[in-house]
């Protein structure tokens, strides 16, 4: 059993009653990681733990409590991504807007801004299953996407954060693409282990 790929689902509550605004990148990898669980790591994990269960006593046998333990954590998380995605808003930064919606600053636009000293910075307003503070992705529902929320070039917001208040000055609102990193299938997860098995038996292709 391998034990390099353990995700713990998140709290089911919020999907239930919100709707989960997200871009058209942001769903597909939401759907892809469910697709991934349901069909390909979830059989997989059954059938280590089927495969545990055959060797014993169950109490002590550290691959089937480990299995039937990540079952447990993919359940989790399949229920959690499939009341996200039910609840999907999907909004996409690309399609035309025109008036206000075209200039101020709503979900999926990209917000560059400066702050009292100067310092320039361009972040992206996505869902919270989108948030990726290495490409500058942030929630509508942080702080600074609630600050920046209808905001147009030229407007001075101010952001309120737990050390206090900054000011900052919106320098421009765009609508363009935003890259969501896809999902990947983890290296770690059992159904990658099983094919890479299969890749390196010598009676791999022989029928």
């Amino acid at each position: 059993m391998r034990k390099g790929f353990t995700r713990h689902p998140q709290e089911d509550a919020p999907a239930t009653h919100v709707k989960n605004y997200i871009t058209p990148n942001g769903l597909q990898r939401l759907k892809d990681e469910h697709r991934f669980l349901l069909t390909r790591e979830r059989p997989a994990v059954v059938e280590v733990v089927a495969w545990a269960a055959s060797n014993g006593d169950r109490s002590e046998n550290a691959d089937y409590q480990y299995g039937k333990r990540r079952l447990r954590q993919i359940d989790g998380r399949i229920r959690f991504l499939t009341k996200r995605i039910e609840a999907a808003e999907v909004v996409d930064p690309e399609a035309k807007r025109a008036g206000h919606a075209a200039t101020r600053a709503f979900f999926g636009a990209t917000v560059r801004y400066a702050n009292a000293a100067g310092v320039e910075r361009a972040v992206s307003i996505v869902g919270t299953d989108e948030v990726d503070l290495n490409r500058n992705h942030i929630s509508w529902v942080s702080p600074l996407g609630r600050a920046l929320t209808k905001s147009a070039a030229g407007d001075s917001v101010v952001l309120q954060l737990p050390g206090g208040a900054e000011n900052l000055t919106v320098l421009e609102v765009c609508y363009e693409r935003i890259a969501v990193e896809p999902f990947r299938e983890p290296p770690g997860s059992e159904a990658s282990a099983k094919r890479l098995a299969r890749r390196r038996s010598p009676d791999a292709g022989v029928k």
